[in-house]
């Protein structure tokens, strides 16, 4: 699968697809206008110039988000080095609002409450997962 940015200039691709996509409900995830999934990170091809951000508001944030240099889509995330010194780059955010609406079809979106994980253990969920 081949997800594009707004204007072409990057591109992130990878192969099959994903299980599942997430929608996440923390700040960080609502604001940049992302629907995750999570691949590992020799699993993909980030192909143009992205700009990387970290959060001001977390002391060691444990990711850093990635957009397109020219058009500033949000493209994806990378774990930063505090979390890979103690699990590993186990594994990287692709935001799928990039991706063709057909190719999506039929994939399960699930939505984590983010806002209430307090960053150890599985999520919880908003809702039950549907379709797209």
């Amino acid at each position: 699968m081949t997800l594009e940015c707004l204007c072409g200039q990057m591109s992130i691709s990878f192969d099959g697809r994903p299980d599942f996509v997430h929608e996440c409900n923390c700040t960080l995830c609502r604001k940049s206008g992302a629907q995750w999934s999570y691949l590992a990170p020799d699993a993909v091809k980030v192909n143009g110039e992205t700009t990387g951000f970290r959060r001001a508001d977390k002391a060691m944030p444990a990711a850093e988000t990635h957009s397109c240099s020219k058009c500033a889509a949000t493209t994806h995330f990378v774990l930063t080095e505090a979390v890979i010194s103690e699990h590993g780059n186990t594994m990287m955010g692709v935001n799928m609002r990039l991706a063709d609406a057909a190719n999506l079809r039929g994939m399960e979106i699930r939505y984590p409450d983010g806002a209430a994980w307090e960053g150890a253990g599985e999520f919880g969920y908003v809702r039950s997962s549907s379709t797209l």
